[in-house]
């Protein structure tokens, strides 16, 4: 049985408001997570925190943007418990999620991954956290050292805005 790939959204933006990027990148995220059988978290996302749980986040930001349907995508993920909420790890990612993979443009050495490899792993059982970060310096250095491997989809350095990284890297390892 192949393993679960998880799209993980870091906030490298505003930790206290939530702001139009946010929900944008969840709104673009949700059909993705969707289309090719992924769960769907974010990590730090500065969420009201009377909103409870993930259907109620969802139901929410649903009344919130035009995108993905009116928001419908991200409603039905969380209807089918493949939505979730965590706060910024201080120790690492959970380990439920799996292997946790930075996508970046700069990989260190001694942690980098080729796409093949990351679609052997999924294909071999072993389920993905594939990170990615909100905001224009991406995943902080921090986060780097939490990850266990670090994928440039490019393969030659090259920076995509996020929501052109999501496709790309989504539908390299996943499309058919």
């Amino acid at each position: 049985m192949p393993g679960r790939v998880t799209i993980g959204l870091y906030n490298s933006y505003d930790p206290v408001k939530m702001a139009e990027a946010h929900r944008r990148a969840l709104a673009r995220a949700a059909p993705l997570a969707l289309a090719f059988d992924c769960n769907l978290a974010t990590f730090g996302f500065p969420f009201d925190k009377g909103l409870g749980t993930p259907v109620k986040v969802a139901e929410w930001l649903s009344t919130t943007t035009s995108i993905g349907e009116g928001g419908a995508y991200i409603v039905e993920l969380a209807q089918k418990g493949r939505f979730s909420r965590f706060g910024f790890p201080s120790k690492g990612f959970p380990p439920q999620l799996g292997v946790a993979v930075a996508t970046t443009r700069k990989p260190q050495k001694e942690k980098s991954v080729m796409p093949s490899e990351v679609r052997a792993m999924v294909a071999l059982g072993r389920s993905v956290l594939l990170l990615f970060g909100l905001g224009p310096h991406g995943l902080p250095k921090e986060v780097f050292s939490m990850c266990e491997r670090h994928l440039d989809i490019t393969r030659k350095g090259l920076s995509l805005e996020t929501c052109t990284a999501l496709g790309a890297v989504i539908g390299s390892l996943l499309g058919k």
